[in-house]
């Protein structure tokens, strides 16, 4: 018994200690930009992003020639990065949300995939300096 409450809070801490780990600071200044195509309902989608500080901004094209902007937040994991957002659109299409996780690919190369409820499922491909 007193094993299986002492594993539990050691997983709880290192996930944690994982979660809450400052990053380096030199490397969070400098933006990492990417590029993302996807699509929905037949439509082809576009969207640029960059990141930078564990947030992230994404200017995108969706069906019927909608354009918006979503406003990403980050949570920086060892080697993935998962991401949650919101972003309002033109066309009538109003706010959307988004979500996706990026993974280091290299140690200058990421990619991801993501989900938006406007542009659909996308692929990124992204450049760290």
């Amino acid at each position: 018994m007193k094993i299986a409450v002492i594993t539990k809070i050691l997983l709880t801490s290192v996930s944690l200690l994982a979660l809450f780990a400052p990053g380096q600071a030199s490397a969070q200044l400098i933006p990492q930009p990417w590029v993302s195509v996807g699509g929905k309902d037949g439509d082809i989608t576009y969207a640029v992003g960059a990141r930078a500080l564990n947030f992230g901004v994404e200017v995108g094209t969706g069906p019927d020639g909608a354009t918006g902007v979503d406003v990403l937040k980050f949570i920086s994991l060892p080697v993935i990065s998962p991401y949650v957002g919101v972003g309002l659109y033109s066309e009538d299409k109003g706010v959307a949300v988004s979500g996706g996780v990026q993974v280091g690919a290299t140690d200058n190369v990421f990619v991801g995939a993501g989900y938006n409820s406007i542009r659909g499922f996308n692929g990124q491909l992204g450049i760290r300096f």
